[in-house]
């Protein structure tokens, strides 16, 4: 494990505000934090993404490997936590032999705004039809109780859901459906970067189960996953006909919660 330094203090995960009902009446709600997250590699700026301040280590991790900045958690060399008012910064150190294929990542993001999604301010089309790497010569075949069994008892990994209903989790399920990990965020991306993270920092075996999103499948869910090896994945909503054709590409097998259950993705 990597040197890590933090300095300030993260902002709450959630706070409380007023809402007011149609009856006039005043009541309590829970919402969620969201605040921009920079991220800069030997003193190189990269991205800022807005995200839910817990769990930034995995979250730095996650993001690192899944933007492929780098190839393994060996070549974080240290990371600095930087909490302000205004959001945080997360400072990593990487080998330096990595620094020409941070640049051409780097090149090919549009860098001034902030960007929402893993795959936000990229610069052309193009990026998106990218070929993923395939995780598995053969598909993995998942027990349908062992999925609907993870997505019953999700919820009971989502304390901050519980309190906002407004964040999403990524969980890492083993196959008899019993979920070991969960990451949240106010960003579906966000949570699997995080739950990415943490499983590379444990030194998980990825081929030992699959992730479950609360999410719908969108597509660079598939992408982050394939680029860590998963090969099966999850979600509460079906996916969106470009993720169906970029898990086909890395023969990811895919599933999702359907009116009468869970089913297999084929198509």
């Amino acid at each position: 494990m990597f040197p890590v330094k933090v300095i300030g203090e993260a902002a709450a995960a959630d706070s409380e505000t007023a809402i007011r009902a149609a009856d006039g009446a005043l009541d309590q709600w829970r919402v969620p934090e969201e605040t921009p997250v920079a991220l800069v590699y030997n003193r190189r700026n990269y991205a800022v993404m807005l995200a839910t301040p817990q769990d930034l280590v995995d979250f730095a991790v996650g993001f690192t490997l899944t933007e492929r900045i780098v190839g393994s958690v060996s070549d974080i060399l240290g990371l600095d936590i930087i909490h302000t008012e205004r959001g945080a910064d997360l400072r990593l150190r990487i080998a330096e032999h990595y620094l020409e294929r941070f640049d051409l990542r780097q090149r090919r993001r549009n860098l001034p705004g902030i960007t929402g999604c893993g795959v936000c301010g990229l610069e052309n089309a193009d990026t998106f039809f990218e070929p993923l790497p395939r995780v598995a010569n053969k598909k993995t075949s998942l027990n349908l109780s062992a999925v609907s069994k993870a997505i019953e008892t999700l919820s009971g990994y989502q304390p901050i859901n519980q309190r906002t209903r407004a964040v999403h989790a990524a969980a890492w399920v083993n196959f008899d459906g019993a979920i070991l990990h969960a990451r949240e965020d106010v960003g579906r991306h966000n949570a699997l970067d995080k739950l990415l993270g943490a499983l590379a920092l444990d030194g998980a075996d990825i081929k030992s189960g699959f992730v479950l999103m609360s999410s719908r499948c969108s597509y660079e869910l598939i992408e982050k996953a394939a680029h860590c090896g998963v090969t099966a994945l999850a979600s509460i909503s079906s996916p969106t006909s470009f993720a169906l054709r970029k898990a086909a590409e890395a023969n990811m097998a895919l599933y999702a919660r359907t009116a009468t259950g869970v089913g297999e993705i084929i198509g």
